[in-house]
């Protein structure tokens, strides 16, 4: 099966000289159609680095990234940007530079918005929304494309307990609505990674330590015997 992504020892780098920042280094990766990815790790260690290339808003500095092209992707990050206008707007405003006439983007967009419970808030200014609600209408503008693939960067560690839940449990009817589709998301709740992921890739300093089934993964004794940083992560020894 041809991989929706494949990097060969992939270097990020930002600045030179002795300021040089190594964000990623020597990453081989690769992801199959359908797969569900978690990307795990302390603050810094390249989650977002790593998505962002995947999604081709970062180049590598050095190294190989094939992507398949043919496969539309979209990306929700942890804070999403929304222009200054309705939420139905912010949504149509894709598909319209995707190259939809504006009534039928219009259309679509309401039945995106219907998709993940924001229908009744579609004329209000998406900006005045909450947290919660800002991040639906994210992820509404992002499955209104109707990706392949959906790059997902924390997108529920800026929001209060409630809004978690129900947009993680959004975020999982997604996945479930279309199993073909491709999930690589990064976030901190170890919990969230058990429920939504098949897979996990735990990195430090910008480096790939562990590539595991979520099962094998959080199954203890075999984590602390081949990877010890990754186990002392999930310990919480770890920060």
């Amino acid at each position: 099966m041809t991989p929706v992504f494949a990097l060969e020892q992939a270097n990020v780098r930002f600045g030179m000289g002795a300021r040089t920042l190594h964000a990623l280094c020597d990453i081989d990766l690769q992801i199959a159609p359908g797969e569900r990815v978690a990307f795990i790790g302390a603050n810094g260690c390249g989650k977002s680095t790593l998505l962002r290339v995947l999604h081709g808003l970062l180049r590598t500095s050095s190294g190989l990234l094939r992507r398949d092209e043919s496969l539309c992707q979209a990306m929700v990050f942890q804070r999403p940007y929304l222009m200054r206008m309705s939420a139905q707007n912010n949504v149509a405003l894709g598909l319209w530079l995707r190259g939809q006439k504006w009534s039928s983007a219009q259309w679509l967009a309401m039945d995106a918005l219907q998709s993940v419970g924001m229908a009744e808030h579609a004329l209000r200014a998406a900006r005045k929304l909450s947290g919660g609600q800002q991040q639906r209408v994210a992820l509404a503008r992002a499955w209104a494309t109707r990706p392949r693939v959906l790059l997902l960067d924390e997108p529920t560690s800026s929001l209060d307990p409630h809004a978690k839940r129900e947009v993680e449990a959004l975020i999982q009817n997604l996945a479930e609505h279309d199993p073909s589709m491709t999930l690589v998301f990064a976030s901190h709740n170890l919990g969230q990674v058990k429920r939504l992921a098949s897979r996990v890739v735990y990195l430090e300093q910008g480096r790939v330590l562990a590539d595991l089934p979520v099962q094998e993964f959080f199954a203890a004794g075999a984590l602390a015997q081949r990877y010890r940083e990754a186990h002392s992560f999930v310990k919480g020894d770890l920060v």
